[in-house]
């Protein structure tokens, strides 16, 4: 009979304990990662990563930051109480010819530790832009002005 007891207690502990572990700050994200695909040099390459505190305390976004400069990271500087939700805006420097993958690093009081964000995708070059002209000479090659 005490050997039985003990088990009831212990898994009584246990679930106490278990419970306790879902108390705090939660955080969640809509999507973790996102692909820019084929995006021309120069465009505008920002994204919003938007996120909810599903936890039952106030979270608090401590620092973003990202794997180098040419990646800009801002968020929600004001707790986010339960159920709320907020979002770190990702700006990338599309003028980087080529492939790229960043992660940002998303430090909070979240019981759920750090969360990694990813963005992906390729940049391609500009068209060359059109020579204008009003005249050609007598081959018929523009003459610039």
């Amino acid at each position: 009979m005490k050997t039985f007891n003990f088990f009831v207690l212990l898994i009584f502990v246990s679930q106490i304990l278990m419970a306790q572990g879902n108390k705090g700050p939660i955080i969640k994200f809509d999507n973790e990662s996102y692909n820019f695909k084929e995006i021309i040099q120069g465009s505008k390459a920002e994204i919003d990563f938007v996120f909810t505190n599903v936890g039952d305390e106030p979270l608090i976004i401590s620092n973003v930051r990202s794997t180098c400069g040419c990646t800009v990271p801002k968020w929600t500087n004001e707790p986010v109480k339960p159920g709320e939700k907020g979002k770190i805006t990702v700006k990338y420097d599309s003028n980087r010819i080529g492939n790229f993958s960043k992660q940002i690093t998303v430090s909070s009081n979240a019981n759920n530790g750090n969360v990694v964000l990813l963005i992906t995708g390729k940049v391609s070059p500009k068209p060359a832009e059109a020579i204008p002209y009003s005249k050609t000479d007598a081959s018929g090659i523009p003459i610039v002005q």
